[in-house]
């Protein structure tokens, strides 16, 4: 565990020059040691202010201006003084005013601890703290949006009224077993089962939520499918716009997947190249075909890449698309090759995406409905940060089987002191996942992995 009442400090900006940076700092020191560092000896005001200040920061820089954010009581993000130094982000200033700090009293900060000080004030919970460092880590809109909306109390806020509610049936529970001996029910046993009941599915449903998200891993797959020579390769360049993929006339030349991120209508997606679907002529094509098989099935999307000028429909792409098919695998059939096309083909329907990597016909259009499709699908359904679903998940299972322990005791009448001990184990169990109950291994394993200077 970090010790929490030392003054900490560090660079709180991102590596690398910027027009501006900042040098963060926390603790009951922070006051006296920005006065240290302030050439001007005039006092500092005792409310949240902004203050341009001279600070010195030694030879060879000498004094340079400053503005200073600062929190000089409680009434702040860690709980106790802080003060926020922007100034010029060229990194040898933000490295010298960083040394300073710790030349007059500060230590350097690890990594997370100023999270972690919000957390122990009271100031966040610990999935509002991991959903700090969601943030810092999203990749694009959709990871970013559900960090936000964990940030803003989403999976805390539900937790924490299901809570509530146990508390108050535990309540009324052990008011009847201290009072017994009178003839006083504060709670029946059909209401008591089933507010249980109720609390329990909810419990389940968060852990849905939360099982989903920790199956998930990262930007969705699309993947690229089609025949030898259908143009997959050819494709994949074009949504890249840059040559990723090895492209020849020559029939079978992808044999590995081929793999790019890139955004697709503001998601990060990852696209996959994979060999043409064929009859495997040796053991390099056998495994080409089944590496293309298995990314076949991880896909959240499929691209069926078909060759305009193909006589017609191979089995495999005619089977999607029959009546009896009810596939729940969501894909986009990709017409390719457009510019070499005189004459559309029959089997064309109104919903195919019409493609040429040659002139770029179509390309911006299959990017968007990339986007689009998984957008509107389960793949990019995320209502929690994926530190946040690994940790609780298996926590909230434990809370889940301990109410329905609860209600088998109440179904069978084996006494309300029994229903209690496991009501007990159900709190306990939430209130380790928003951290009302906690221990120091688990602020470790958690903090330790935000970046310094949050």
């Amino acid at each position: 565990m970090f010790a929490t009442q030392e003054t900490i400090a560090a660079i709180a900006s991102p590596p690398g020059g910027a027009i501006r940076g900042i040098v963060r700092v926390s603790g009951p020191d922070t006051t006296r040691i920005l006065h240290a560092l302030c050439a001007s000896d005039g006092p500092f005001p005792d409310r949240a202010s902004r203050i341009q200040a001279r600070l010195d920061l030694g030879q060879p820089l000498g004094e340079v201006d400053a503005s200073i954010l600062l929190w000089p009581d409680d009434r702040c993000y860690t709980g106790m003084p802080s003060a926020e130094i922007h100034l010029p982000g060229a990194q040898p200033i933000l490295n010298a005013a960083l040394q300073r700090l710790l030349d007059h009293g500060a230590r350097m900060a690890e990594p997370g601890e100023f999270t972690m000080r919000a957390f122990l004030a009271g100031r966040l919970d610990l999935t509002e703290a991991e959903a700090v460092l969601g943030v810092i880590d999203a990749d694009d809109k959709r990871t970013l949006d559900a960090a936000l909306r964990q940030l803003s109390g989403g999976l805390s806020g539900p937790l924490n009224q299901l809570r509530t509610e146990l508390l108050n049936l535990l309540a009324h529970l052990e008011a009847g077993l201290d009072f017994v001996e009178e003839d006083i029910e504060f709670i029946s046993q059909h209401e008591l089962s089933t507010n249980i009941q109720r609390i329990c599915q909810q419990v389940e449903a968060i852990t849905d939520q939360l099982t989903f998200r920790s199956g998930s891993t990262g930007a969705p797959q699309v993947v690229l499918r089609g025949d030898p020579n259908a143009g997959k390769s050819s494709l994949i360049n074009a949504l890249a716009s840059e040559e990723i993929a090895i492209v020849s006339a020559t029939a079978g030349t992808t044999r590995d997947c081929v793999e790019q991120t890139l955004d697709c209508g503001g998601l990060a997606v990852r696209l996959i190249d994979t060999a043409g679907i064929e009859q495997a002529r040796d053991a390099i094509n056998q495994q080409a075909q089944a590496l293309g098989e298995q990314a076949h099935q991880e896909a959240d999307l499929l691209l069926v890449c078909i060759d305009l000028n193909q006589e017609s429909l191979r089995p495999w792409q005619l089977a999607p698309r029959e009546p009896g098919n009810h596939s729940s695998q969501p894909m986009l059939f990709v017409g390719t090759k457009r510019d070499a096309c005189q004459r559309l083909p029959d089997w064309v329907d109104d919903d195919w995406l019409l493609t040429s990597s040659l002139t770029t016909f179509g390309i911006d259009d299959l990017r968007t409905q990339i986007g689009q499709r998984l957008q509107s699908s389960d793949a990019v359904e995320s209502s929690t940060v994926s530190s946040t679903a690994v940790r609780c998940r298996e926590t909230l299972v434990q809370a889940s089987d301990a109410l329905s322990n609860a209600q088998q005791v109440i179904e069978h009448q084996l006494g309300e002191e029994l229903v209690a001990a496991e009501l007990r184990f159900a709190l306990d169990a939430i209130g380790r996942v928003t951290g009302v109950v906690y221990t120091d291994d688990i602020l470790d394993r958690i903090f330790s992995e935000f970046c310094i200077g949050k």
